[in-house]
């Protein structure tokens, strides 16, 4: 699956929702209707497609995900080589399942709107949020899975494309997104966005920006996992970061893993 020439028609649709009015103030779930925020992409690779999106979420949708989302952290899990899921020392934050409603589904149609139009809620898998505190982490890893058990159809397959909104940040210091093998750009533009201060054999680290996200895809042409996409979250030298995954499978959930959804 090419996505690379989709992501043309992503520069109409920031160009249409650049009409539409966004609120900052939270609204009644009665009241809501579902607009996008004229959020502006830049393409940062092709190869691995990696995009960095500013604007994606509205302030009143992060306001609400944190609100929807209290009291319901616990300690993130993560996958060993063999599939098994458990806590370990790589990953020392807190993560949650985000309960579908209204707006998180407004937020899921972004997402998939982002993809082009052939992607099916069904492949999303539940979005999760992840908060780090001070000293928390999570060391390198890919989103995507060797484990056969992993990527089964009952779970759509691979993880196809991977999403990280940064939904909020408090007094944060550290906490960035770091790509090892990805190449520094020239531009001194992007310094909005990355932490230009970073040696260059680092890498790319993308700095945490509340309401933005940076987008990628997981797996090469003949389905292989991208090694080129291993990243880490940085970890937190002071305050706090929230994080929300919104991750893309290659084919549809079964219901007991997404959950129902009468608009799947």
């Amino acid at each position: 699956m090419m996505l690379f020439p989709r992501c043309l028609s992503l520069l109409v649709t920031a160009f249409f929702a650049s009409n539409v009015r966004g609120s900052s103030e939270q609204v009644p779930l009665r009241d809501y209707s579902c607009q996008h925020p004229p959020y502006t992409i830049h393409l940062f690779s092709k190869a691995p497609l990696v995009i960095y999106i500013s604007n994606f979420l509205t302030p009143s949708e992060r306001s609400h995900l944190q609100e929807i989302t209290k009291g319901t952290f616990g300690h993130s899990a993560v996958s060993d080589e063999s599939g098994q899921e458990g806590l370990r020392q790589t990953r020392t934050s807190q993560s949650t399942s985000v309960a579908r409603d209204p707006i998180v589904r407004c937020i899921e149609s972004r997402a998939l709107l982002f993809q082009g139009f052939d992607t099916p809620r069904s492949h999303l898998e539940p979005l999760q949020l992840v908060q780090y505190g001070n000293d928390e982490r999570y060391h390198l890893h890919t989103d995507w899975f060797t484990a056969a058990d992993r990527r089964t159809p009952d779970v759509g397959g691979n993880r196809l494309t991977s999403l990280f909104v940064y939904v909020a940040a408090s007094n944060l210091t550290g906490g960035g997104t770091n790509f090892p093998i990805l190449d520094q750009p020239h531009d001194e533009r992007w310094c909005e966005f990355l932490d230009c201060d970073e040696p260059w054999d680092n890498g790319v680290t993308f700095r945490p920006v509340p309401g933005n996200a940076v987008f990628w895809q997981n797996l090469m042409e003949d389905g292989a996992g991208d090694p080129a996409t291993i990243h880490a979250g940085l970890p937190v030298t002071s305050g706090y970061k929230l994080g929300m995954n919104i991750w893309t499978r290659q084919g549809p959930l079964n219901e007991k893993f997404r959950g129902a959804d009468g608009e799947d």
